[in-house]
C-alpha cells in the first residue's frame, strides 16, 4: 500500500509551512464551512493563516473566531500497548506515579467500563482503525495487512478525506512488511512493521522518547488553519519478547519503584490455575508466566519495570500537553487516551492477554473533549461513565467529533454522548469477546460479557469446556458455575446469546440468525 517512491523517512510528507500552498482537493470542505461563516475566512485558511495572529494580520479577531468555530477539532489519539485499567494514579493504583496522564482524566471523562472485543495487539488495533469485530474486518493474522479496500474505512483515512491532516508515529501494528503499511495515506508517517524495539543497537534512546520526539515534530509541521490528526502508538509497556530483560526502561526511570512493595494480584493462586481447562494450563500465556511470575521476585521485578516504562510513558504524555499549550492548541484539541488491551501480571498462573478474564479484556480510556484541556478541572473530577465501552467504538467517537459520518459497516457507536454527560439511549448491555490467533499456542475462545454474568467457552476443547461467572458475586471470577444446576437456566440463556452476537459480530450472507433464549 505504500508509494512506490516514498520520501526519505526523515524527511516529513509534507510542504514547508513557510511555502505557499494551494488547499488540497480534500480541503475544500473546510473552506465552504468558513466562507459560510464570515468573509474572508475561507481565503486565510487557503493560504494557511494562523487562527492566533493577532488583528494587524489579515484574519481580523472575528475571522479567527469564525475559523476556530468552524475549523473541526484536532485529535490526538494516545495509544498504549498491553497497558491494564489499574496501572495509573487516577485509577487509584498506591504506587505508581503519573500526573500527567491524571491531568488528562481530571479533565476529562474516565470510562470505568472499557473493554477490547479480542485481546491481541493486531486484531484489537485493527478493531480500533475500522470500528469493527475482529469477524467483520477480518485480520486475524500478525502478517495479515489491511488492504485497499478494508483501510478505505479506517478512520485517519477518512478524516484526511475530510481534510485533516493526519499523522503516525509509533507502533502501527497490522501487517508484516513495509509495503503492507498505508504510509502513503498519512501526511506525516513515523512507523515501521513489527512490534519495534525499545533500544537499536548502539544507541542509548529509548523508544518511548523517540516516539515522543516524533510526535512533537508532527505538531512542528502541521500546517497554521488547518485541523490535525495524530495517532500515537506507544509500545510500552510491551515486552520485548524473549529478550534478557523483558520489560526495559528508559535510564532515567531505573530508580523508580526500587524500594515499592507491590502486592500481588489476589487471583495469582495455583487454585486459580487449576480452574483453567488444560489446554490453557500448557499454552503460551503458562510459558511466559515461568519467565516472569514465577517466583516473588520475578513478579516483584516485571512489575517494577512495567511501572517504570508507563512512567515514561507519562513524561511523554506531559511534553506533548506542554507543546499543546505553547502554540495555544488546547482550547480545540481532543484527546483519547487509551490501550490495546489489558495485561495478566501472573493472575491464574498466566501471563500476556488473550483470554477473557477481566485483567486481559479491561483497559484504560479517557476522553477529553476540546475546551476542558485548557481549562481548570471540575469541583467533581474526574467524570466517570459507567457505561460499556468498546474498542470499536474510538473510531465512529473520533469520526463523530470531526463531523464525518461513520462508513456502514461500523459496529461500533460514538461515546460523545457520555463525554457530554448525557445518556445514550438504546446502549449495549453485553458484547461478543472472540479469540483465534496463533491457535496453536493461544488455545481459542469466545464469549458474552454482561454487566452481571460473563460466560466463555473454549472452542477448540473436545467437548467444549464452558465458563459462567457471577461478577457480582465474584469479581475475580474463581467460582465457575457452569455445572451448577441452579445456574442452568443461565447457561442456556449465554449460549444462545453468545450465537446471536457472534451473527451480529460477522456472519457470512444469507446465514440464518440464531434462535434467541429468554433471560431467566
Amino acid at each position: 500500500m505504500r508509494a512506490p517512491t516514498p520520501p526519505p523517512r526523515h524527511q516529513p510528507r509534507h510542504q514547508s509551512r513557510h511555502q505557499p500552498r494551494n488547499p488540497p482537493r480534500h480541503h475544500r470542505r473546510l473552506l465552504a464551512v468558513a466562507a459560510a461563516l464570515a468573509p474572508g475566512v475561507a481565503a486565510s485558511l487557503a493560504a494557511g493563516a494562523d487562527a492566533a495572529r493577532p488583528a494587524s494580520s489579515a484574519t481580523s479577531a472575528a475571522g479567527a473566531a469564525a475559523i476556530a468555530a468552524a475549523r473541526p477539532p484536532n485529535i490526538l489519539f494516545l495509544l498504549l500497548d498491553d497497558a491494564r485499567t489499574d496501572e495509573f494514579g487516577f485509577a487509584g493504583n498506591p504506587v505508581i506515579q503519573t500526573p500527567n496522564i491524571d491531568r488528562l482524566a481530571a479533565r476529562g471523562t474516565v470510562f470505568a467500563n472499557a473493554f477490547v472485543t479480542t485481546a491481541i495487539c493486531v486484531v484489537s488495533r485493527a478493531s480500533i482503525f475500522t470500528g469493527q469485530h475482529g469477524r467483520a474486518h477480518g485480520i486475524w493474522d500478525f502478517s495479515a495487512p489491511f488492504g485497499r479496500e478494508r483501510w478505505a474505512r479506517a478512520y485517519p483515512r477518512l478524516l484526511r478525506e475530510a481534510g485533516y491532516f493526519t499523522g503516525l508515529v509509533g507502533k502501527f501494528g497490522v501487517g508484516g512488511k513495509p509495503e503492507d503499511l498505508p504510509s502513503d495515506d498519512f501526511d506525516f508517517w513515523r512507523s515501521r512493521p513489527g512490534n519495534l524495539r525499545y533500544f537499536e543497537k548502539h544507541s542509548p534512546e529509548h523508544l518511548t522518547k523517540r516516539i515522543g520526539d516524533q510526535a512533537l515534530e508532527f505538531l512542528a509541521a502541521a500546517p497554521a488553519g488547518r485541523p490535525w490528526c495524530l495517532s500515537v502508538g506507544f509500545k510500552a509497556p510491551h515486552a520485548q519478547d524473549r529478550a534478557p530483560r523483558e520489560f526495559p526502561p528508559d535510564a532515567r526511570d531505573e530508580a523508580l519503584y526500587r524500594d515499592a512493595a507491590i502486592a500481588p494480584p489476589p487471583a495469582a493462586t495455583e487454585a486459580a490455575f487449576a480452574g483453567l481447562p488444560e489446554s490453557v494450563q500448557q499454552s503460551e500465556g503458562r510459558k511466559r508466566w515461568r519467565v516472569r511470575f514465577a517466583t516473588d521476585d520475578m513478579a516483584l521485578a516485571t512489575t517494577r519495570d512495567i511501572y517504570r516504562l508507563i512512567a515514561g510513558v507519562d513524561r511523554e504524555v506531559g511534553r506533548l500537553l506542554d507543546d499543546l499549550a505553547r502554540r495555544g492548541m488546547l482550547d480545540n484539541t481532543l484527546v483519547v487516551f487509551t490501550s490495546d488491551n489489558g495485561f495478566a501480571l501472573g493472575e491464574r498462573g498466566m501471563s500476556d492477554k488473550w483470554y477473557m478474564f477481566e485483567e486481559d479484556i479491561r483497559v484504560p480510556l479517557v476522553i477529553v473533549p476540546p475546551g476542558a484541556l485548557g481549562a481548570p478541572p471540575p469541583p467533581s473530577s474526574p467524570r466517570r461513565a459507567d457505561c460499556m465501552a468498546l474498542n470499536i467504538d474510538l473510531a465512529p467517537t473520533l469520526l463523530d467529533y470531526a463531523g464525518v459520518p461513520a462508513p456502514d459497516g461500523t459496529q461500533g457507536a460514538s461515546l460523545r454522548a457520555w463525554v457530554e454527560g448525557r445518556r445514550a439511549p438504546g446502549w449495549r448491555e453485553d458484547f461478543y469477546y472472540e479469540h483465534r490467533t496463533l491457535p496453536k499456542i493461544i488455545p481459542p475462545s469466545e464469549g458474552v460479557r454482561g454487566a452481571k454474568w460473563k460466560y466463555i467457552r473454549w472452542t477448540n476443547e473436545s467437548p467444549v469446556r464452558e465458563a459462567l461467572f457471577d461478577l457480582e458475586a465474584d469479581p475475580l471470577e474463581l467460582n465457575n458455575l457452569a455445572d451448577s444446576p441452579a445456574a442452568a437456566p443461565r447457561l442456556q440463556h449465554l449460549r444462545a446469546r453468545c450465537a446471536t452476537l457472534r451473527h451480529e459480530a460477522g456472519s457470512p450472507p444469507g446465514a440464518e440468525k440464531p434462535r434467541a433464549v429468554p433471560r431467566p
